[in-house]
């Protein structure tokens, strides 16, 4: 049934409705001859107004007087017979007559204002067909006259058609593979093992993919990527890869060497910004780097029956005579892990380990978890009633923030600083020292704490930390922990110069495995001489990385605080981050 709220059928639509067509086309034509004529002759149609035997506003306000005056009057009324104890449904005439009079005014003022006021929100919702019914209203008289029936539901228009997909598979072979995926007779994500060619089985599943959707990956680039490289280790079921710019900021000046620092980024400024950092770095002398700490951390979760067995084997990990035990077990797993300590804290009867180990040029997890596995199967033997719940507990704590990390570390702890001199403060980053110094304090630090902020007492270090991570093929997500940071700025030297350091307690990077080995990955990591792993000293690349991340994260933070002391934040997005050019219309 249609409830949808539509105007009015005027006398002669409604006689067309019961006559037929042949009765419509004689209405519709007598109604197009009397159009033309005089006012005269086609008097308004009469309002239920016009019976009112009173002015309209003198009746609502009569009617509203009555409902308020009655229903002040009931319960009054009421108030009394509840005082007295006299029972409700005992009621006299003139409680009658208040009553009747209340549902009358009641009744008049729901018909005058109600039934107009829920109409309104369903003439809302039916937005849509009161426009259909205004496109039939408006067919020519011929559509009118020759059509017995009009269509209750025309076919909606599209609002963007879709772009035309365009097949990349030539062979009929391959079109017939397509067609078994379709149809979930070969499952998509074992194309690889059963066509023994990764390319052609990212080809087959794009083209699934297409027809499925009904949508084209035109601008997604197929071509031009080694799909083995991937097999098994970075990406499942591919179709394509997006392509992400990578610009050069530097030389960046650190520790008496320079770095090209390869940033991908798809933020405009961004690369500007920390080259101009770079700069004022190199102008003043360079940047000092010192690692604190190095070891990667996984921490499982175990159960017992009672608190006081968990508190035991929590004793029996943090005693000293146990370590050399345990550090043998746990270093079978790899010839680079090296067990450092076991931290434990314990819930109830939930015993969290957070072990940290060294892991050489790895950013680690894998080899640390392995570590952790043996672990636990030693301790089986003196622990049986040991529940383990999880490899993970979140005591880590990984891609998550976490106080554990930012007072512990994760990774690569690292502390850089520089001296920047007046002049550069002026002439480069246009700005002056003790401007700098009070947008630090109350921006990186007294506006951090007011937010609540977790390791997050810096401008923008997670930008530059992102973007070198991805051109670098660390794991984009560890970006969370990784860019802890807090940014400190002094005025020295007589208050002429600027002492700025950022302390960066959790760095997770590596320069083997994951997606440090494929090629444009392996290529960043190349141009900063961190490639592969470290033959004379294991770990060494992996240290430097870690170093160049936060020398470059203290060029961003310098810019940064510098535009915006300079109000030039505003500006400088407005002209190089707000292209008026499509991307998505250029040809792949």
């Amino acid at each position: 049934m249609d409830v949808r709220r539509r105007p009015l059928m005027p006398p002669h639509v409604a006689t067309v409705a019961a006559h037929g067509p042949s009765l419509h086309h004689h209405r519709r034509c007598n109604h197009q001859k009397t159009s033309s004529s005089p006012t005269a002759l086609n008097p308004p149609s009469p309002k239920a107004s016009d019976a009112l035997p009173l002015p309209l506003y003198l009746t609502n306000t009569i009617f509203f007087t009555l409902f308020f005056s009655v229903a002040y009057y009931l319960l009054h009324r009421w108030r009394d017979k509840i005082r007295n104890s006299i029972p409700l449904h005992v009621v006299t005439f003139p409680e009658i007559a208040a009553i009747i009079s209340l549902i009358a005014s009641f009744i008049y003022l729901l018909g005058f204002f109600g039934i107009d006021f829920v109409q309104c929100f369903i003439s809302r919702a039916s937005h849509d067909a009161w426009d259909l019914d205004d496109i039939i209203d408006e067919q020519p008289p011929s559509n009118l006259c020759c059509t017995n029936a009009i269509s209750p539901s025309p076919p909606m228009p599209k609002l963007v058609d879709p772009e035309p997909i365009e097949s990349i598979i030539s062979s009929a072979e391959d079109a017939e593979v397509v067609n078994s995926v379709i149809d979930g007779k070969i499952p998509s994500y074992s194309l690889e093992s059963k066509l023994g060619d990764c390319y052609r089985a990212a080809s087959i599943r794009r083209e699934a993919l297409q027809k499925m959707n009904g949508r084209s990956l035109a601008g997604l680039p197929l071509d031009g990527f080694d799909y083995e490289s991937i097999l098994g280790q970075c990406c499942e079921m591919p179709v394509g890869y997006v392509q992400i710019p990578v610009g050069i900021a530097g030389p960046l000046l650190l520790n008496g060497f320079e770095y090209s620092i390869p940033m991908a980024t798809t933020e405009g400024c961004l690369v500007a910004s920390t080259n101009r950092g770079c700069k004022a770095i190199h102008a003043s002398g360079g940047a000092t780097s010192v690692l604190l700490r190095d070891g990667m951390t996984r921490a499982p979760v175990v159960r017992f029956d009672s608190a006081k067995r968990a508190a035991e084997l929590k004793f029996f990990l943090e005693d000293p005579v146990n370590f050399d035990t345990l550090s043998a077990v746990f270093n079978r797993s790899s010839r680079f892990a090296r067990l450092q300590g076991i931290q434990c804290a314990l819930a109830g009867k939930n015993l969290y380990m957070r072990f940290s180990c060294s892991t050489g040029d790895a950013m680690g997890m894998n080899m640390v978890s392995k570590g952790v596995q043996n672990v636990l199967d030693f301790l089986q033997s003196d622990f049986p009633d040991m529940d383990i719940i999880g490899i993970s507990g979140n005591f880590c704590s990984d891609k998550k923030p976490a106080a554990v990390n930012w007072i512990e570390g994760r990774g690569k702890s690292v502390v850089c600083e520089a001296v920047i001199k007046e002049e550069v403060v002026k002439k480069v980053l246009k700005t002056e020292v003790a401007a700098l110094v009070e947008l630090n304090m109350l921006k990186n630090l007294a506006g951090s704490a007011i937010a609540g902020s977790l390791g997050g007492f810096n401008a923008h270090a997670s930008n530059i930390v992102s973007a070198i991570y991805i051109a670098t093929g660390q794991d984009p997500a560890q970006n969370i922990e990784s860019s802890h940071c807090i940014t400190m700025m002094e005025a020295v030297n007589e208050g002429k110069d600027l002492h700025i350091s950022v302390t960066m307690p959790s760095i997770e990077v590596g320069t083997v495995g994951g997606g440090t080995q494929l090629a444009s990955q392996s290529a960043c990591l190349n141009l900063l001489g961190v490639k592969g792993a470290s033959k004379e000293f294991p770990g060494a690349n992996a240290r430097l990385l870690a170093t160049i991340v936060a020398g470059a994260v203290l060029a961003g933070e310098l810019s940064l605080m510098s535009a915006i002391s300079a109000g030039q934040l505003v500006r400088s997005h407005m002209k190089y981050n707000r292209s008026s050019r499509d991307v998505s219309k250029i040809a792949p």
